[in-house]
Order: C-alpha cells, then structure tokens, then sequence
C-alpha cells in the first residue's frame, strides 16, 4: 500500500528531516514538496545529504487533490492561514509540526502516542507535540498517572542548536553555542501549556506548578531532561510503575542503567531512566529533538493513524560515538 504524502514547508531542519523518513517509507509516496523559499530547486540542493535519494523539485504551489496524508512544517502561526486558503479532502490525514493546534480545544488530536494512541488512531488532524514537551511529558506522565506529584515539579532540560530552527540567529550562530551554555524563557517556555494539558488529562485534578529551566547546548541535536520531585516509595516501585506504563510504547524505554544523550541522538526513541536521592525521585529522558520531538514522532503518528506498523520508516541507529 503506497499512500500519497505531501511535505509543505520541507526546506527547514524538521521538514528535511521528515523528507529523510519518507523517501525510505515502504508505504510512502511523495507526490510533492513545498517550499516558498526554495521553489525551483532540488531536495538535495536544500539538503546535500539526500543526494541519490530524491529527485524532486520544491514547489511553491499546493495542491490538494488525490493527496492522502500532509505534513506541515510551516513557521508557527502560519499552519491555521494555511488550512484557511488550501482545503483538503475531509479523509485527507493532517499532521502539523507548529504550535497552532496543540490546544485540543480545537479540532486536532495531540500527538503524543504513549498517551492518545487510541485517539490518533481514529483522527484526521493531528498536533505534533513539542520537543522539550516530549520530554517532560515522557519522563512524567507514569508518575502523574499514579498520583504521586503532589508538589512542584522541579525540571531542567538542554537541547541542541537545531531546535531553534534554521533561520540564523544570534543563540543558535556556531561562535554563539561553541563551548558555551546558556538559559532562555525561564519558567515560560512556551511548551509549558500543552504539558500541563497532557497531565490534567492523565489526572483531572493536576495542579502542580512546573519549574521549568530550560538551556541551549553547544550541540546540534538531542534534548536531555531532568525532573525530579518528592517521593515516598522505593525505586523499585518507580521502575515496576515506569515498565508497566510504557509496555506497550515501541519507542520508549526504561534503563536501569545509567543512560546517556547519544543513545537517542538519530533514532525515535526516548530513554528514561530514575534515581532516588534524599527523598526526590529523579527522572532523566533523553530524545533527538529532530525526530522523537518532531518529524520522528509525526511519522510516528502517521503510521498509527494509517494503521501501518509503528515502527515503518523509523528503524533508525543511534550514532553511538
């Protein structure tokens, strides 16, 4: 089964990304790639690694019919004008990359599956999370679930240079982020919102204020998560509660060694791993910020919502060293 597939916005980090996915998919036709920026040229002349992969040429024009499944990857803000000018067929699968629709006041599924599986698997529009809200979400939501935060949620997260997209700017410039460290939105970072969303839908009666800290690493990709608070049980209970809850999540895992950042870096996966020191349970995950906290994931949430086995077009290897 070859499902027709357009990309729009397919010149930036996470539509090159998404593009590295689908033209190995086994059930993944291109039919176009969009970009107002790019039109005229070639995918591998927007992205050199895809030389001999792809031969085709970026559009600046949309096209809606026949098209099965569309991935946006537009600028945030941009996605709702988007849908407003171009209509899709009403069976068309929707999957946006932006912060536009992670409000599921609307008419969008969000997309983290180790939580809505059951919800994407019958949705036409689909919310990718967040990168750092993957994270958070993943490396908590057994722990929500169980009742056990009752307290602030003290949490710290550092992420690579790609996650503030492609466009030059001055934190995310090479002499900027070489052999430097440093925190943005303490406290209001804009993932906040959809995490706190995801948690009260886990536990309706979620309250707890989140500290978030979050830091740009003198690194290209990979987010690493740390997020601790009081706990009472053993940490066998925690890693017995953290099993159970991701038994059934193809990508994520729980160590009970030590983990590290590389060990994610170029796969969908997240990694989790707990410690409990004096008297504070703490939770590391590790993700790529590219591909488990965005294109990974939405590909991800492609093959769910296709009925298509979860794990198409994302056996991927960790770069390791």
């Amino acid at each position: 089964m070859k499902i027709k597939v357009a990309v729009i916005g397919a010149a930036g980090y996470t539509g090159g990304e998404l593009l590295r996915l689908l033209v190995h998919h086994p059930n993944v036709e291109l039919a176009y790639i969009h970009s107002n920026s790019q039109k005229g040229k070639t995918a591998s002349e927007v992205h050199p690694d895809l030389i001999g992969d792809i031969d085709l040429v970026f559009t600046d024009k949309v096209s809606t019919e026949g098209i099965e499944a569309v991935f946006l990857g537009l600028p945030h803000g941009e996605t709702k004008g988007f849908l407003e000018e171009n209509k899709f067929p009403e069976d068309t699968i929707i999957i946006d990359l932006s912060t536009d629709f992670r409000d599921e006041s609307n008419d969008f599924i969000y997309g983290l599956p180790e939580v809505n599986k059951e919800k994407i698997k019958e949705a036409k529009k689909i919310a990718n999370p967040g990168c750092f809200a993957t994270g958070i979400q993943l490396a908590l939501a057994p722990a929500i679930a169980k009742g056990w935060v009752k307290d602030t949620i003290h949490v710290s997260g550092i992420t690579g240079s790609t996650g503030a997209g492609k466009k030059l700017a001055e934190t995310s410039h090479f002499s900027y982020r070489n052999n430097n460290t440093s925190v943005y939105k303490l406290f209001t970072h804009q993932h906040l919102k959809e995490i706190k969303q995801t948690f009260g839908q886990i536990q309706s009666d979620f309250d707890s204020d989140i500290l978030f800290v979050p830091y740009r690493g003198n690194f290209a990709r990979g987010i690493w998560i740390t997020a601790y608070f009081p706990f009472e049980a053993s940490l066998d209970e925690a890693y017995e509660t953290f099993e159970a809850f991701y038994k059934n999540a193809p990508f994520t895992h729980v160590s009970r060694k030590d983990i590290d950042l590389k060990q994610a870096v170029n796969t969908n996966k997240c990694i989790i791993h707990l410690e409990k020191e004096n008297g504070q349970l703490v939770v590391y995950s590790a993700i790529d910020n590219l591909l488990k906290g965005a294109s990974g994931q939405a590909v991800q949430n492609f093959n769910i919502a296709f009925g298509i086995e979860e794990y198409a077009g994302l056996k991927l290897k960790s770069i390791a060293f």
